[in-house]
């Protein structure tokens, strides 16, 4: 299928003020080669909606839209415990069953869980509720800890600003690296967090001198991905033990050294794929992989296709 192009965000009384704004500054209008996003809020019934911080939010649109959008959006309301209205059910797996694209993040997913869409499959909530989410519906694999699980044409995400990762998520599947980096750059955002990622970090900002050197090293990692970067020379850079550095690269990243560098690498050659006509083997040797078999080896791995069918896929033609 097509890459999506028509988004419809469904917007109940009580929505989260931020995750209306996310969405609508993922999927604004840019223009400078970008896709055309065409972008809706909707709801039960058009007119003032009222948000979760108590200001109203005028929604022009019904659940029609639902009905015509490649990609739908449940958003998070305050009232969530309470299923929504059998009409906003039946929307939603009538969207599903067409074959749009339905994603939620943070309590949105308890509608697509309402709706049955979730069932049999994993699915990811804000790590809050994610007990609740689990014993309402035993039949959905909860994953507390992810940032988002996709599951195909169902794809959940974590809470508050996590669905900015959702989107990107999105983004990058749907329509490439290019599009995501851009759009990330443009939000001044990471372009890319593995959804594997844990949700809380005990350390999310610098707390001293080594997180400063960390983030120091991490900023010229992405800078020298052509290079071996064994996580000894890392530890070197940010003055730290092997071991230090390891420990305090999880608390603030919530990932692996290599795991880290493994996405990064992978990222940077689907752009390289996308935006180049550099030899597949060229690209490999760019990203760090040194050939062209392991970066076929890794990508296969993380997209499912071999990097030159990648980019047959991507090839926009006039």
């Amino acid at each position: 299928m097509p890459p999506f192009t028509t988004v419809a965000a469904y917007a109940p009384a009580g929505v989260g003020m931020l995750g209306a704004g996310i969405v609508s500054e993922v999927f604004d209008a840019r223009g400078q080669g970008l896709p055309l996003f065409d972008f809706a809020l909707c709801t039960d019934r058009p007119g003032r909606v009222r948000t979760d911080v108590g200001l109203p939010l005028v929604v022009e649109h019904g659940l029609e839209r639902l009905a015509a959008a490649d990609l739908v959006i449940a958003l998070p309301w305050a009232g969530f415990r309470t299923p929504p209205a059998p009409a906003v059910l039946d929307a939603l797996a009538a969207a599903h069953a067409r074959g749009a694209l339905v994603a939620a993040h943070c309590v949105g997913a308890f509608a697509l869980a309402a709706a049955g869409l979730l069932d049999g499959r994993r699915a990811t909530t804000h790590w809050r509720f994610a007990g609740l989410l689990a014993e309402r519906h035993p039949d959905v694999a909860v994953e507390p800890d992810a940032l988002y699980v996709d599951q195909g044409r169902v794809v959940t995400g974590a809470g508050a600003a996590a669905g900015f990762d959702l989107c990107l998520h999105l983004l990058r599947r749907e329509h490439g690296a290019a599009t995501a980096n851009a759009i990330a750059r443009d939000l001044v955002l990471p372009s890319h967090r593995d959804g594997g990622q844990a949700q809380y970090l005990a350390t999310p900002v610098p707390e001293d001198s080594r997180d400063e050197r960390l983030t120091e090293v991490l900023a010229w990692a992405r800078e020298h991905l052509h290079e071996p970067l064994p996580v000894a020379e890392l530890a070197r850079r940010a003055l730290m033990s092997r071991r230090s550095f390891a420990r305090r690269f999880a608390a603030s990243t919530g990932t692996t050294p290599h795991a880290w560098l493994l996405g990064l690498r992978l990222s940077r050659a689907e752009e390289l794929l996308e935006t180049t006509d550099l030899p597949v083997e060229e690209v490999a040797r760019a990203v760090g992989f040194g050939s062209a078999a392991v970066l076929r080896t890794q990508f296969v791995r993380r997209r499912g296709v071999p990097p030159r069918s990648y980019r047959r896929s991507f090839t926009r033609t006039p």
